[in-house]
Parts: C-alpha cells; structure tokens; sequence
C-alpha cells in the first residue's frame, strides 16, 4: 500500500496517514509516495515511490545503518528551512508569532566532540555509533559530520574495548578534540586495576591521547586538553560539556556578544566551563553560575592568568532546585541562560518577577524554550530576535539562540 508523506516529525522521520493510522517512514521527505511494510507503527525501510525535489544522494557511505545521522538524504536548503520551522512551530503552539532570523550552519566534518560505544567480540572489538532505532553498534569509518582527528582515535577506542570491556557490557567513549589533541573519557567499562591501569596508560601513551580517563578516573594526562574561550584558556574536567563545533561555538558567542553590548554587569547561569562568560568579561564584569563546581574551578584559574578581562565571579548553584532570586537578578544589567534540554522554568519564573530587562536564552529544545518565552511575554518581555545555530548537522537536533526585553 503507498503512503503519501504529509510532513515531518520532530524526530525527522515522514508522517503519512493509512488505513492503520498515522504510520512514521524513516528518511522521507514531505510530498513523497512511499512503499513498504509496517512494523508497530513505523515503516522503516521504505520504497520511494515518487521522490521528493529535494531528495539528494546521501554524501556517507554509513548512512542507512548509522543512526548518528537522519537527513542526509535532503538538501541543505530543506534542512534549513525545516529547522527553521520547528522552532517557529514550537513557538506558533504557545501563541507566539515569531521568524527565525538566520541560520548558521556548521560545515562538515567539523564536529569535535562524539560518543562512540565498544563491544567486545569473538574476534576483537567492535566501535561505532548505534544504528537508527536499535542498540546494534555500527563501524563509521569515513564519518562525514567529524573532525579527522576524532575518526583516527579509532584504533585506540578498539585496543581499549579490548582491554575493558565486559563480555557482554558496552563503553562508551566520550571525545573531545582539544588544542593538545584528542581527550578520551570512557564509562561503562570493568572496574579499575593496577594491571588495567598500566595497560590504559600505555595504550595513552602509543596512541598520543591528550587525556585518558576511565570511569571518572584519570589515567593519563600527557598534555593539558586547553580549550580557549575569548582570551582565556582553560582546561576542562575530563567528559566536560562544549560546544560540538568551533563555527557553532562562534556562532553563539558572536550572538550573545551583540545583544548584551552595553551592559556592564551580566550573570551567566548555567555556564559550565565559561564559554560565554570568558568572552563577555572582555567588556562587562560577569557572574557565572553552575552546578558543577570542578567546571567553575577551571574557568576560575583560566580566567585569572588571561589578560584583558574584568572581574569574573563565580557560585556552584543548582539553578533548578535554587534559582536566583529577583533581588539577586536585579543587580544585572542582563542575564545569559543557557540551560540543558530541560529548559530554565524555575529561573524563568524568578526572572518573570524581577526587574530585568535584557535576557539572552540559549536553547538546545524547542519546545522547553517556547514553554518558558511564552511567560516571559506574559510579563511584558518581547522576543526581539531569534536564531538557528545547527551544529548537529543532518540530524533532528536543533539549538537556538533569542534575545528577550522589555521596557
């Protein structure tokens, strides 16, 4: 039976209506006729009947099998448009009229950060990214999203798995390209031994990894994993958050620069390792607060060798459970969030009943971020500008950045 698809989901995946319901096609496009066999609601290999204009060949040979990745298979200008329109839709449900302004993309293989997982086999060890829909674990030699220096590491993710896996267990293997090379955090793996210890640190060693570390422990830290934000270098705790790109990192921090110029005092919240706050304190004094305490200490002693930066201050709070209050948000000029998928509900709603004026909202969620504009505009806040900044190329992830104020 062919299914026309009428549009995407939020997942990327085509919505078509059937004699069964509304069925989701993997890698279709919107206007397309597709064929094949339904499985609980889902078709996932389809026959396309009739194809879409914006169909194109998909530029990885890993493509089908690999889940990492699930619109390759449309043109760059879709894509675009099409994450455009789920934060404009996100948006449109809370009663917002809103048009995203630009979207910056981040080119391929440029992503320097990845989770890879190892398993051990009868013959060695298997490293890749999970296949679409299944915890099957598939080899992505010529990945085309990451950066060359994350796929050469491969060799050392498989003599690892080797070492520390389980039989029937799986590591994952947390990458991130610093400016001393390639940092490997791994969790999962067997509990640590001295003999697991030297064989780690030798493998460290052969493989010139910056860092190693193994379920929180590090093993080997040959050369500081630095990673420069403005004119600060840092070195983050192992497995640390960052920006998936540099051109995405760019992106961002160019945004939040311009709709903050001229404030002299801004709290950074949820401001891990000091991505925005570092850049900011080139023209305003900053107060960074985060939950993880060990990511304020590295961007505390980053900050204190750099030079030409104000006063940068800093709290190890858990914004969710203890936001800052109106009284304590009322001592700022403007107000950067940049909270995980969950969004800042809680902050939000201190930030409602202050005085603010000026807030910045950096969202890697849609949704959550429509839930919390739709109270902001509620208190007299206007959603002045609004962003895409695609970092997760060809997949369904989306980032955003907005600017709010009010008079």
């Amino acid at each position: 039976m062919p299914y026309e698809i009428e549009r995407l989901s939020v997942h990327a995946d085509g919505i078509a209506q059937g004699a069964e319901g509304r069925v989701y096609v993997a890698m279709a496009l919107p206007g397309e006729v597709v064929d094949g066999t339904v499985e609980a609601g889902r078709i996932a290999a389809p026959s396309i009947v009739t194809a879409s204009p914006e169909r194109v060949k998909a530029p990885c040979p890993h493509y089908r099998a690999c889940g990492g990745c699930v619109l390759q298979h449309a043109s760059n200008s879709f894509v675009e448009r099409w994450k455009a329109e789920v934060v404009e839709n996100a948006l449109a449900a809370r009663g917002i009229a809103a048009q995203v302004r630009a979207i910056e993309t981040s080119p391929p293989l440029s992503r320097r950060r990845a989770s890879f997982s190892g398993r051990r086999t009868k013959k060695g060890s298997l490293v890749g990214f999970h296949a679409r829909a299944s915890d099957t674990v598939v080899e992505v030699p010529n990945c085309q999203i990451l950066r060359p220096e994350l796929l050469a590491t491969l060799p050392a993710l498989n003599a690892a798995t080797v070492l520390g896996a389980s039989r029937k267990g799986e590591v994952s293997f947390a990458l991130t390209l610093s400016e001393a090379g390639v940092e490997v955090a791994a969790t999962g793996g067997k509990d640590m031994e001295p003999a697991l210890f030297q064989d780690l640190a030798r493998l460290a060693e052969e493989h010139d990894l910056a860092r190693l570390s193994w379920n929180g422990e590090t093993i080997a830290a040959r050369r500081p994993a630095l990673q420069s934000f403005g004119p600060a270098r840092i070195t983050p705790p192992p497995g640390a958050f960052l920006q998936a790109t540099a051109e995405g990192e760019a992106a961002l921090v160019a945004f939040v620069r311009k709709a903050t110029a001229g404030a002299n005092k801004i709290a950074d919240l949820f401001a891990g390792c000091g991505t925005f706050t570092l850049p900011l304190a080139l023209g305003a004094e900053v107060h960074a607060v985060e939950g993880e305490a060990d990511m304020l200490a590295a961007m505390d002693k980053g900050w204190r060798v750099a030079q030409g930066l104000k006063k940068v201050s800093h709290e190890a709070r858990d914004l969710f459970r203890r936001p800052l209050l109106p009284d304590e948000i009322n001592r700022y000029d403007a107000v950067v969030l940049d909270p995980p998928r969950a969004g800042a509900e809680a902050q939000v709603g201190e930030i409602a009943t202050s005085n603010l004026a000026n807030l910045v909202y950096v969202s890697c969620n849609p949704v959550t971020f429509a839930r919390d504009a739709e109270r902001l505009l509620q208190v007299g806040f206007a959603l002045d500008d609004v962003i895409v900044v695609d970092q997760f190329r060809w997949s369904a992830h989306i980032e955003l950045a907005a600017r709010f104020t009010r008079a």
